[in-house]
């Protein structure tokens, strides 16, 4: 991994973990499941750890997969400039970059 590549994903990890850094959102299908449910899937998203080439090939992580309660859940980090109008020219950039944690139903992606 490149420093880029490392600084990345340890800004999307951190992100990811503590729902500092950016911001997190829940889509419609995971604010109708019961809010027992939605803690315990926010409480996956943020242990998740299951990284390989095979879902991670850029190194950044910023998607993660897994079933819980008999749904696929996904979860995904895109870059944004500050206003949240354009993708962002350097991801390894917090000053110019807005980090958007989504966690939705596999069936919403």
């Amino acid at each position: 991994m490149t420093k880029t590549t490392t600084k990345i994903a340890t800004l999307n990890d951190t992100l990811r973990t503590t729902f500092i850094g950016g911001k997190t959102l829940l889509t419609h299908g995971i604010q109708s499941l019961d809010q027992t449910v939605q803690a315990e899937v926010i409480g996956k998203v943020r242990m998740f750890n299951d990284f390989s080439k095979d879902n991670d090939p850029h190194g950044e992580h910023d998607f993660g997969s897994f079933k819980h309660a008999g749904q696929k859940i996904f979860w995904k980090i895109d870059y944004y400039d500050p206003t949240l109008t354009y993708g962002s020219e350097d991801p390894a950039n917090p000053e110019i970059t807005t980090r958007v944690l989504t966690i939705m139903l596999a069936e919403e992606y």
